[in-house]
């Protein structure tokens, strides 16, 4: 696809207007499209949910929204700076329909208004309809679409198309069942299940890294590679959103979608062409490939009131709209197998979570030490393993770690690291995944979405592991917030050949002059709550309390569309967060004045280095 071409005329009509995804994620993609010249004039939004709100309202909700994502450092909507221009044409085109989901009529309302907004805009028939609500909202919507006339598509009369998020579907059975719906309605080529990941620039670029370049695809097999660490870390926690999340958890959210397609572009063969249909096939291939996975290979964890970028947290159980006695996973560890001749005997391990110590998304390839020290008295890989790891966010880029020797008249070995990044090549492009995908949806391009045998085939992964955790854990919270997770995630891959998980950290620091394996998890400990007033904050390393405020950290609280009304318990909670909130606030005083002092002490000698 042409990164210059511009999207033809379409509305999007998008279901969840008032919806956490809407704020975060498909507005500001929007924006950045538009901003970007790749928007085209014809074009209008249209915006449907059960709110009672005026058109006015729900424009000035969506700038607020985005003007506040821009103030928090865990957002995915980052930019120079806000563009009242681009915001003011957006806005102008933003149209808003009170409707219930389940409700046939509100379909034949949203028919007639589409109708007179295609005159307007000139935008040729042409629909785009995206389902940005909760997953239980996605089989009314598509059938009341198809009933209502409005996914049909007459010659000459414009295109209509659907995106379908994720979750798709919350287990095997209940996937296959959506599929059969979506094939009631649809025509195969109409539907995209939208995966945001596949959007990202570093997670696009794994194919042409692999298959444009001489140099890695011969050594991408079982004969040089160790391991695979695919890893996606969050620092936030539910954000408000305990309705949505509670129900479905970190395993559903993350694995089966994120996580898997990831697993497919690194392992997948390369395609005989770049088309829809061989690109589909070539993953696909993956999934189905992967054995089956046993229990004792998957480690489940719940994080407790810890400290994340020096501000308390409240543990999960602790979070506005969720149960005091919730057994969901707010984090995952699995190892898996692929089980084809390039992959066979290579472990690849999966971990996702929340309220963990870094924002950091990256794939990271071990290879195999050589097999001779030819240097008396130097043993191979003594001081680090290979590295190759491929960064998608958020300082989008690839690093390779390897050994040389030391200047000087020893033969010592040292890791020296190679980076290349993004922003020092080209231009800074503001994103945050969607952009990409929603051009593609309006130029009827797949090729980054998923078939319906690639969503079955990773449910027919995970649903093993579904029936297992159906027996509520034992030792919830087991994970401190601003940790790197449960210990028993270390014991997975150290039982598996002595391996360990890779530090989290943000970006690429240089690396430590005798590189260790790993950093263990297991860094904070974790004070199990024993009940509503003895929930505290967890104990943290002194570091970790800084001299920030104290504050709760926040991208953006809206749940789920039609999910809004907080638990009975939310004033308890709020109050326990309070006092430890202060108690951190309280410790934290001291440090801040004397590292205030030092600062400014210092601060006139300062060299400020210049960007090269």
């Amino acid at each position: 696809m042409n990164e210059q071409q511009t999207t033809p005329p379409c509305i999007i009509v998008v279901f969840g207007a008032r919806g956490d995804l809407t704020k975060r994620l498909v507005m500001p993609a929007l924006y950045n499209l538009r901003r970007s010249g790749a928007l085209g004039e014809q074009f209008a939004i249209v915006g449907m949910d059960h709110g009672d709100i005026s058109e006015r309202s729900w424009r000035t909700m969506m700038g607020q929204s985005m003007t506040q994502l821009l103030s928090s450092r865990d957002a995915e909507f980052q930019t120079d700076e806000f563009d009242t221009d681009t915001w003011e044409w957006l806005r102008e085109r933003m149209h808003y329909l009170r409707g219930d989901f389940t409700d046939l009529g509100a379909y034949q309302t949203l028919g007639g208004a589409l109708e007179k907004l295609h005159k307007r805009y000139g935008t040729q028939g042409n629909v785009l309809f995206y389902l940005a609500t909760a997953a239980r909202f996605f089989e009314p919507v598509l059938l009341n679409l198809g009933e209502a006339g409005l996914v049909k598509q007459r010659e000459n009369q414009g295109w209509r198309r659907v995106i379908v998020e994720k979750p798709f579907g919350h287990d095997l059975p209940s996937a296959i069942a959506l599929n059969a719906t979506v094939a009631k309605v649809l025509h195969e080529d109409q539907v995209f299940r939208i995966d945001h990941f596949l959007g990202k620039e570093t997670v696009q670029n794994i194919l042409a890294f692999r298959f444009a370049n001489g140099l890695f695809e011969p050594v991408w097999n079982r004969d040089r590679i160790d391991h695979v660490q695919i890893t996606a870390a969050e620092t936030i926690g539910v954000e408000g959103r305990g309705r949505f999340y509670d129900p479905t958890g970190c395993l559903r959210d993350m694995v089966p979608n994120h996580l898997f397609q990831l697993l497919a572009m690194i392992a997948m063969e390369p395609p005989a062409a770049f088309t829809t249909e061989a690109m589909h096939r070539r993953r696909a291939e993956v999934i189905e490939a992967v054995r089956p996975i046993k229990p004792e290979d998957v480690v489940r964890g719940q994080y407790a009131s810890g400290a994340v970028n020096r501000s308390a947290v409240p543990g999960y159980r602790e979070e506005d709209t969720v149960p005091d006695d919730s057994e969901t996973e707010t984090y995952v560890a699995m190892k898996l197998q692929v089980d084809t001749w390039r992959w066979a005997g290579v472990p690849f391990y999966l971990r996702t979570g929340k309220r963990l110590r870094e924002r950091t998304t990256e794939i990271a390839i071990r290879f195999k030490p050589a097999p001779l020290a030819p240097f008396r008295s130097t043993e191979v890989g003594g001081y680090g393993p290979d590295w190759l790891v491929l960064h998608i966010q958020p300082d989008e880029g690839i690093s390779l770690q390897f050994d040389v020797k030391r200047p000087g008249a020893q033969v010592a070995l040292a890791p020296v690291r190679m980076d290349f990044r993004y922003r020092d090549w080209f231009p800074k492009e503001y994103t945050v995944g969607y952009e990409r995908l929603l051009q593609d949806c309006m130029n009827g391009e797949a090729g980054l979405f998923q078939d319906a045998a690639m969503v079955e085939g990773a449910w027919r992964i995970v649903q093993p592991i579904l029936d297992a955790w159906k027996q509520p854990a034992s030792d919830f919270p087991n994970y401190a917030a601003g940790s790197a997770g449960p210990s028993a995630a270390d014991a997975l891959l150290a039982m598996n050949g002595g391996h360990a998980w890779r530090a989290l950290t943000p970006g690429r620091k240089p690396p430590p002059r005798r590189a260790p394996e790993a950093r263990s998890s297991a860094t904070t400990p974790v004070k199990k709550a024993t009940g509503k007033t003895a929930k505290k904050v967890a104990k943290v390393p002194a570091k970790k309390i800084a001299s920030a405020p104290v504050k709760r950290t926040s991208a953006a609280s809206a749940g789920p569309s039609q999910d809004a009304a907080a638990s009975p318990g939310s004033a308890a909670k709020k109050a326990v967060r309070k006092r430890a909130a202060g108690k951190v606030a309280k410790t934290a005083g001291k440090a801040a004045e004397g590292k205030r002092a030092a600062k400014k002490s210092t601060s006139k000698g300062a060299v400020r280095t210049p960007r090269r």
